[in-house]
Formats: C-alpha cells, sequence, structure tokens
C-alpha cells in the first residue's frame, strides 16, 4: 500500500476526497530554494474547474505550507503542504455507496481495502488528491525553470478534433503556462470546447490526448534499464487518474516507419551534437540526449456521467442499473494538463538529483 514516489526526491501523497484535508510531502529538495508561492496559487488556478465543462465543485484551495520553509526558501527538511475539504456533498454517494460506478476504482478498492476505503467522491483515488500534487510540481517546475528547464503541455486531440503541434517551443510553452484551456489554434480551441459543453449536455464525457514537451533538458539523466527517463515518467504518468497510455516521440507510429525514417541523424550544430530530427522524443537508451523530451499522454473520458448505466450492487450481488449525481468533469482533460507537468517536473527533478546530486536545483542556470 504504497504513497510514495521517486529516489532522491520523494512524494508523499495522502487524504481522501471528502476527508478533512488532503496533501503531500515533499522530502529531498536541497535547502535554500526558493518558494515562489504566488506562482504556487497560479499552477493551482490552471487545476480549477471552469464553467460548463467541470465539475460544479469548486474548492478555495489554499495551500498550507506546514514544514520545511523558513523566511520564504527550504530548509532541506519535509515540506508538508495540506488544503481543507470544505465543499464537500457526502450524500451523494451514500445512496450508491454498494453501486459499483463503471470505470471507477469502487470494485477493486473493495478488494484490496476489504471494504474499509472510503467511497465517498471516489476517496484516495479521486482527481481532488491531484490538487497537493499540484503544488509539489510548482517548487519543482519553478526550480526547473530556474535551470533552463521548461515544460509546457497543449491538448492535441480531443474526439475528432486536432491542435497545431509545437512549432517554437519556447513561445508556445510560455503562452500555454497562461492558458487555461491549453490549445495553441483558436479555432480547434473553439471546437474542443463545443465538445465538451455539448457532452455536458448530454450527461456524457470525452477524453484526449494531451502532447507535452520539456526544453533545456542536459544529456545523459537516466538509466539504461528498470529506471530509464521513459519509465520513470511513464511510472509517474500512469499514477494520474484516467491516464490510459503514454506514447514518446513517433510512439506508436513508429510501427509505420522505417528505420531509416525513425532513425534521428546526429550532426554538429554550435558546438554541440545534436540530431536533425527528434523522433526518439530526446531520450536513447533511456538516457537524454539533449533534445527536447516530447511525449504524448492519452486521458480517458471522466468515468461519472450521468447516463443510466449497468452495474451490480456489491452487498446484495445482484445486477442493478445505475444512475450517478453529484458533480463531475463532462472532460478532466484541461485540468488534466498541469497535474501532467507537475509528474514531468516530479520527475525530473528526481532524476537529475539522481544524476546531479540533489544540491544541482540550487541557483540560477
Amino acid at each position: 500500500m504504497k504513497n510514495v514516489f521517486g529516489n532522491n526526491i520523494t512524494v508523499t501523497l495522502f487524504g481522501e476526497s471528502h476527508g478533512e484535508q488532503i496533501g503531500a510531502v515533499l522530502d529531498g529538495i536541497a535547502p535554500g530554494i526558493e518558494i515562489d508561492m504566488e506562482f504556487i496559487c497560479k499552477q493551482l488556478e490552471l487545476r480549477k474547474p471552469q464553467g460548463k465543462i467541470s465539475t460544479q465543485r469548486v474548492e478555495t484551495d489554499e495551500p498550507h505550507i506546514v514544514s520545511g520553509v523558513f523566511e520564504g526558501k527550504t530548509t532541506g527538511t519535509p515540506i508538508c503542504i495540506l488544503f481543507e475539504n470544505s465543499n464537500t456533498k457526502s450524500k451523494d454517494y451514500s445512496k450508491t455507496k454498494n453501486l459499483m460506478r463503471p470505470g471507477h476504482a469502487d470494485f477493486t478498492a473493495i478488494e484490496k481495502y476489504h471494504g474499509f476505503a472510503d467511497y465517498r467522491g471516489g476517496g484516495h483515488f479521486s482527481g481532488r488528491i491531484t490538487t497537493p500534487i499540484v503544488a509539489v510540481g510548482a517548487i519543482l517546475i519553478k526550480a526547473l525553470q530556474n535551470k533552463g528547464i521548461y515544460i509546457g503541455s497543449h491538448i492535441q486531440k480531443c474526439g475528432p478534433i486536432k491542435d497545431r503541434g509545437f512549432e517554437d517551443y519556447a513561445s508556445d510553452i510560455a503562452e500555454l503556462n497562461n492558458k487555461i484551456f491549453p490549445v495553441l489554434d483558436k479555432k480547434a480551441a473553439e471546437e474542443m470546447h463545443g465538445l465538451m459543453v455539448s457532452a455536458a449536455e448530454e450527461g456524457d464525457s470525452v477524453g484526449g490526448v494531451l502532447e507535452t514537451v520539456v526544453t533545456g533538458i542536459p544529456s545523459g539523466v537516466g538509466e539504461p534499464w528498470f529506471d530509464s527517463m521513459e519509465s520513470m515518467l511513464a511510472h509517474a504518468l500512469f499514477s494520474v487518474p484516467a491516464v490510459k497510455g503514454v506514447e514518446f516521440g513517433e510512439g506508436f507510429h513508429f510501427a509505420d516507419m522505417k528505420g531509416s525514417e525513425a532513425n534521428d541523424a546526429f550532426e554538429v550544430k554550435d558546438g554541440k551534437v545534436v540530431t536533425k530530427t527528434n523522433h526518439n522524443g530526446g531520450i536513447n537508451g533511456g538516457i537524454t540526449n539533449g533534445m527536447p523530451i516530447r511525449f504524448q499522454t492519452v486521458v480517458k473520458p471522466t468515468a461519472s456521467i450521468y447516463k443510466k448505466q449497468e452495474t451490480v450492487n456489491i452487498e446484495t450481488m445482484e445486477n442493478e442499473i445505475l444512475q450517478i449525481h453529484g458533480r463531475h468533469d463532462p472532460a478532466i482533460i484541461p485540468r488534466a494538463r498541469v497535474v501532467v507537468d507537475s509528474m514531468t517536473a516530479i520527475v525530473l527533478a528526481d532524476m537529475l538529483a539522481v544524476r546531479f546530486g540533489t544540491d544541482w536545483l540550487l541557483g540560477e542556470n
């Protein structure tokens, strides 16, 4: 029953969706790193519900840092961040607690925790628990930026609608990190938003694909086998609720290519070894090659929908029809963007600490 991720820099998650508080502990981070509360709150805003395409449950999400920070900087001891849950409606779940919601972890939670898990709002499995991930991620994103490393994600695809790809990494990442709805093309953004609203009106939901790019990452980070850059990122990304697929570079499109097309030719440019293309997403042999890391994350349609569904009553062991109530997102992918960015930062900070030591994040690049 593990809730800790990382090797040198670790994150521990705790709390339930309708519990009194949720939070995280960030351990292993170097002393002397500046804590920018304004930036943490800005990142948390990117995760908050937005209008008709999100749940109507809105929390203040004010972070309370209760340890590990003194006079605005990290002390080197564990940082504990807490958030209060105040806008809960637990009665929405009590009526259907024995009905296993399709697509949710209700049944698997009962199997693992023998019926003792908090079922309200999904409990410990809830997307609500991504709030402290974003807060912890914000600390590390800022530290990485001070070392010249930048992370940006956009909704590459939602249903049949596609966004344009990254063109100028620096400007596109800067633009995305200031957008609540992370889509680069204006027309695509309008069409995706309309699709999400339509799904909400139908009592249904939609998913999509996020594309993430990391620039400024040095070469030589990662291990050749079990702690490869791909495997560690995939480990973290698959921990995000609703993520069902991750691919790096061309991913599954490699199946349609020949080796002569898939290989990235090398050249010397401005005194550095670079590749002319980046089909492999900045990683060879599990180790970064200095090119931008690029990967895609598939986010499934939100499991909580208002349509009638077939299920079972786990108490009576009879088949039943379920129609859920409560407050749910018809599309979680816009809010998932900052969670993916945060998870990426957690992995990168940890792997950079393994490669260069925990003090590497100190100071400017």
